[in-house]
């Protein structure tokens, strides 16, 4: 996938050696239109703050949405300063400090459980206030399947679909807690868009069920996030066939379906350069040396695959010797960090790759410098630029 001409030119711009995450408001804002247009009328759609807290995607995001949807007290805070309109709070291992916090913002908690629920209410009663909770069910099947399962199987998230009578019955004795309905985040990085909307027509028939079994007067349905996108290609989760399938999809009234995806939103509004320092060839492989790695851009290596790149040529040349270069060869993209498994991808075809290039990795919006263990060895950090 190679770079739109405003992201090279803003890398073109950028001193030596390049290093730099962009990320393009307008993709953002035209993403986020087409997924809002993929959902049933009145649906709510919340951005997944964890896949890019950059404050400028954060912004962009909390006004093309509906709100944010938060796993921690740092990421609240940063909902809160975006102005969202609808925060929605959850995560497995929220501090009292946190639950107060979502209590002081008006967020609503996604509860994981019994424990949490208590201490949750006991937060609501200190700032005399009724806090809204959706209980998080890992339910006893998955209906669909990603890169990562959260339910169908052994997991720390949520409440397990054989003690959700306990929690319930425990809702109804605690005066500062009302539950609302049910968070059923089941899967990550799903791109069958069809099995998708199963799903949320599966969570939307099982929460009204459980509801009425329970006696919840149910008013949300969260179905999570779990749109996806394919890191080796420019596939993405269909959003056409998304569409079709949920316009069957039967949301009863009085009923607030929330979805809350993040890959899908910033996928593709990110790109990450890194300029090549040096060329080796070491037992039959060439490296391209990069200023940069996976301490800027982790996910390669966590997920053990390949990630495509395309080669910016820079003609600038500031030494007096002759320029290494590789023609018609594979090479494998390594950063700078001193472990073997600084590597961005293996064995990638290059016409022409020379020292002082730039290679730009597509797709890096969401999942890439947020979940990345940044201060190894102390590197500068890239820069952020944000078109």
């Amino acid at each position: 996938m190679r770079p739109p001409d405003r992201v090279t030119a803003a890398l073109r711009d950028r001193p030596r050696p390049v290093c730099a995450y962009v990320y393009d408001t307008a993709a953002l804002r035209t993403r986020t239109a087409a997924v809002r247009a993929a959902l049933p009328p009145g649906t709510t759609l919340l951005y997944a703050v964890k896949a890019n807290g950059h404050p400028d995607v954060v912004r962009t995001l909390a006004a093309g949405c509906d709100g944010l949807e938060v796993a921690s007290g740092g990421e609240l805070a940063r909902a809160v300063a975006a102005g969202a309109r609808r925060i929605v709070f959850g995560g497995p291992a929220k501090t009292d400090a946190e639950l107060a916090a979502a209590v002081a913002a008006g967020a609503q908690v996604n509860v994981e459980s019994a424990l949490e629920l208590r201490r949750l209410d006991r937060a609501a009663a200190a700032a005399g206030t009724v806090a809204d909770v959706a209980v998080r069910v890992n339910r006893a099947r998955s209906a669909v399947t990603g890169s990562h399962a959260m339910t169908g199987t052994p997991t720390p998230f949520g409440v397990d679909e054989a003690g959700l009578p306990q929690v319930l019955a425990l809702a109804r004795t605690l005066p500062a807690v009302r539950v609302t309905g049910f968070h059923l985040h089941a899967v990550s990085n799903n791109r069958d868009a069809a099995a998708h909307a199963a799903f949320v027509a599966d969570a939307l028939d099982w929460s009204v069920r459980a509801a009425d079994r329970h006696g919840v007067d149910l008013r949300l349905v969260n179905a999570g996030g779990g749109l996806g996108v394919d890191y080796r290609s420019a596939a993405t989760l269909d959003l056409d066939v998304l569409r079709a399938g949920l316009a069957a999809v039967d949301v009863p009234a009085g009923v607030d379906l929330i979805l809350e995806p993040g890959r899908i939103l910033a996928a593709d509004a990110g790109w990450y350069a890194a300029e090549v320092l040096d060329l080796k060839h070491t037992h039959g492989r060439t490296f391209a040396v990069l200023r940069g790695g996976t301490h800027h851009f982790r996910l390669p290596a966590a997920w053990g695959y390949d990630h495509p790149f395309t080669v910016l040529p820079v003609e600038a040349w500031p030494y007096p010797w002759p320029r290494p270069e590789v023609r018609d060869a594979h090479v494998d993209a390594v950063g700078e960090l001193c472990t073997p498994r600084d590597v961005l991808a293996r064995d990638q075809p290059v016409d022409r790759l020379r020292v002082g290039d730039v290679l730009v990795f597509a797709r890096t919006g969401a999942y890439g410098w947020d979940i990345s263990h940044h201060d190894f060895l102390r590197h500068d950090p890239p820069e952020f630029l944000v078109l």
